[in-house]
């Protein structure tokens, strides 16, 4: 493997990345220590008992490492407060103080708690939006100026043995970064080593880093070229995993699952935070199982290694190229199968759950956009009209049987193909395990102009034993369409979600996979099968379906009831297809945090909205009464409403 492209022990092999240990009073995170888990807490940091109590219920669920923010010298003071009331009622639980702003409220904090976390983006820059072209002279005087900004707070961490988590986040890049280096995952690395080579400059190394970004692409690509960067010069700092403003229920769940899992299936990761618009406590639970499914990894059937240069830049994504069948690979967005095939028997009224509604009055469909693409019956028949956007697909032999194929498709199990005395004249679906795609049956298959391959796999490590079956396709020019087929059996709801998550968009976000194919065995209803599918294209941004809401979790800075505001956006624009809305409780998490969002509604002071098109704020000061109307009248002004059909 080109050692130029390497971000993880293995692409094949599970093997977590070794990183130093740091300690954070009487936890220890990194080295061969279990991923940790936290959260942070919702209340104002000045009001003790609440936070206190908060801390304690996030405890009991089993968060390792509390963080609060402490946005100003007063909030950092009263950190030591929470602390001794923790310890009275018998909590050591580590504290991490939040920093944005506040170089002094920093180093206070690092005298009395374990952990102090800072974000290169705005501890010693102004955020202006201004872009400055730098002479090389001019940028080391800037370095220079971080340098003497940030010194004092290394020097009192190293002093009082504090932890520090560097933590870069996409939204909030210094006008100086952006100037040099743009709005890229490379931007948000080198922001982070500014700061990391002062912490070293000063032999100062109890250090955790984080790549955070409510885009999973830029979050996944971050990390990856930080643990690239850090290969080639011999660091070994441990990664501080999340998806920022992930939003909260299912898409939240979804958005996080796709973003930390397809790092942590690759050895990356010691510690992890889900970012859900909802009570923190709630967050943890997620957390946990994300972390506890590579605890028995190790043991899984073995994948062949790669030892060529990965055909591929895991560091930028590209969809990969395919050759088009009907509607499936070229420029198509990835197409969604739902499984029927356990069913008993498949009825007009059962496709309810994959969003074809029939209307018996008016004999007619009616389709919504979570409407899948094709349904797999297998030996399973239907004796009612489907929906003119609706293809089937069936076992071989059952296909045979077929006396109207308009629509109806077969699917081969691998040499099955080569053998079959009549195939579709337009598709045909060959399924396929890593034992089946060997090169010569590639080599065989490749020029076939009507097949779509399903990729297949039952290995516990399923997400790279896919990826390297589409890593061989492409090494050997192969540009047929492929389906990435996953399996799951007997999981609960929330594990099934964060599982598939995990194994989809992990290879949607190298580009792999012209559709998925998610059949599950008492693990979840249709319909939630159905709207995950949908859910991983959507935080994948393979394919919209329905508005994206970028949605901080609340914390100690916001303004407003997050989650009761978040719910009343969401009933006012959840039609609006394709949409992306940012909802942040603070400036902290503002225009720069909201990244590439359409629409932003920002607090800025109590009771007190701004709201944002795009990067550019529109109107100040709004009263929180009447936002949610503004917000609405902001998008019918730009032409991005559509009234809601009842």
């Amino acid at each position: 493997m080109d050692l130029s492209k390497k971000y993880c022990n293995s692409l094949t092999q599970y093997s977590r990345f070794l990183t130093r240990e740091v300690t954070m009073g009487e936890l220890k995170m990194g080295g061969l220590n279990p991923i940790r888990v936290q959260s942070m807490t919702t209340t104002d940091t000045m009001d003790t008992q609440a936070t206190v109590e908060q801390s304690i219920r996030m405890i009991k669920a089993g968060c390792e490492l509390v963080r609060i923010t402490a946005p100003s010298l007063n909030e950092a003071k009263n950190l030591e407060l929470i602390k001794k009331e923790l310890v009275a009622r018998g909590y050591n639980t580590p504290i991490c103080a939040d920093i944005h702003f506040t170089p002094n409220a920093a180093e206070f904090a690092a005298r009395v708690i374990e952990k102090v976390r800072v974000n290169p983006g705005n501890y010693a820059d102004k955020k202006k939006f201004e872009t400055i072209d730098y002479t090389n002279l001019a940028y080391e005087a800037e370095l220079e100026r971080i340098r003497n900004r940030f010194t004092p707070l290394v020097k009192i961490c190293k002093e009082y043995g504090t932890a520090m988590r560097i933590g870069t986040n996409h939204g909030s890049l210094s006008d100086r970064i952006l100037s040099r280096y743009g709005d890229t995952p490379l931007g948000m690395v080198e922001s982070a080593l500014e700061f990391l080579r002062i912490c070293e400059d000063n032999n100062y190394f109890n250090i955790v880093i984080s790549m955070k970004a409510s885009n999973t692409q830029v979050m996944v690509q971050a990390y990856r070229l930080l643990v690239a960067k850090m290969i080639e010069t011999n660091r070994n700092y441990p990664l501080h995993l999340g998806v920022t403003e992930a939003g909260d229920g299912e898409d939240g769940r979804i958005k996080s699952a796709v973003g930390i899992g397809t790092l942590l299936e690759d050895g990356l990761g010691d510690t992890i935070r889900v970012s859900l618009t909802e009570e923190p406590e709630y967050e943890i639970p997620v957390a946990k199982l994300l972390a506890e499914r590579y605890s028995h990894r190790k043991d899984h059937q073995k994948i062949k290694e790669i030892t060529t240069e990965l055909p591929y830049d895991p560091f930028e994504f590209n969809r990969n190229k395919t050759q088009e069948i009907i509607n499936i690979g070229g420029h198509n967005v990835p197409r969604i199968i739902a499984d029927y095939s356990m069913k008993p028997e498949v009825t007009a009224a059962s496709l309810f759950g994959v969003g074809y509604n029939y209307s018996v009055p008016l004999d007619k469909w009616n389709l919504t956009d979570l409407a899948v693409d094709y349904l797999f019956l297998g030996d399973n028949k239907i004796d009612f009209e489907i929906p003119g956007t609706l293809g089937l697909i069936y076992n071989s032999q059952t296909w045979l049987t077929q006396k109207n194929k308009d629509r109806s498709y077969p699917l081969f199990c691998g040499e099955e193909y080569f053998e079959a005395k009549e195939r579709s004249t337009e598709l045909n679906f060959v399924a396929v395990d890593i034992n089946v795609l060997t090169t010569d049956f590639i080599e065989r298959i490749k020029n076939e102009r009507t097949v779509c391959l399903v990729l297949d796999s039952f290995n516990a490590h399923t997400m790279p034993e896919l990826r390297r079956m589409a890593i061989d396709l492409k090494l050997q020019a192969c540009e047929l369409p492929v389906i990435i087929k996953t399996n799951y059996n007997k999981l609960s709801e929330e594990e099934f979600q964060l599982y598939s998550s995990t194994d989809n968009g992990g290879l949607l976000l190298d580009g792999f996979g012209d559709g998925i194919w998610i059949k599950q065995r008492d693990c979840a209803s249709t319909q939630v099968c159905n709207s995950t599918a949908f859910g991983i294209l959507q935080a994948t941004r393979s394919r919209i379906s329905k508005t994206e809401y970028i949605s901080c979790p609340s914390c100690g800075r916001t303004l407003f009831d997050l989650q009761e505001t978040t719910q009343k956006i969401r009933e006012r624009t959840d039609h609006l297809k394709g949409i992306k809305i940012g909802i942040m409780g603070c400036i902290v998490n503002g225009p720069g945090e909201m990244a590439d969002a359409d629409y932003g509604y920002v607090g800025t002071g109590v009771g007190k909205i701004s709201l944002y098109k795009g990067k550019e704020v529109v109107k100040k000061n709004v009263t929180s009464e009447t936002a949610v109307d503004e917000l609405i009248g902001l998008i019918k002004e730009h032409g991005d409403w559509v009234e809601k059909v009842s």
